[in-house]
């Protein structure tokens, strides 16, 4: 009886899991072209990887999709939101390098556009601490 409530679990557990994984892993694209100038435009996708490099004065940072890809460039404007893992918007100061994150974008063009990230860890905060010693002499 045992046995048999611990494998349902189990196998529940692993159901879960496998469409959690799927989730995760799905890219959804649409691709419009117009016929008369032939531009195309493609709606929101969403991309899940690492940030590999951000710097601040910059309007773009690279992004890895898997640890063998080569990193991509994506811009963003003042109208991206980053997000950290319990949806609180933060500022462009939370991300850094090797930071997991879930990228929803757009192209323009050649460009890749950034709309939202959404970091899959919480930024750390480092707090600077300085401590002051006074010897006395008798």
């Amino acid at each position: 009886m045992k046995q048999t409530r611990l494998v349902k679990i189990l196998a529940a557990g692993v159901a879960c899991a496998a469409a959690f994984g799927i989730a995760l892993a799905q890219e959804t694209t649409t691709t419009t072209t117009n016929p008369v100038t032939g531009t195309t435009t493609t709606a929101t996708t969403t991309s899940t990887g690492t940030i590999a490099a951000y710097t601040p004065d910059s309007d773009y940072f690279t992004f890895r999709t898997s640890a063998d890809a080569a990193p991509v460039r994506y811009y963003y404007t003042k109208d991206t939101t980053i997000l950290d893992p319990e949806g609180h918007t933060v500022t462009w100061s939370a991300i850094r390098p090797d930071m997991p994150a879930t990228v929803y974008y757009t192209s323009v063009g050649d460009r890749v556009v950034v709309r939202k990230v959404i970091l899959s860890q919480p930024a750390t905060i480092y707090e600077k601490k300085e401590t002051t010693t006074t010897t006395t002499k008798p």
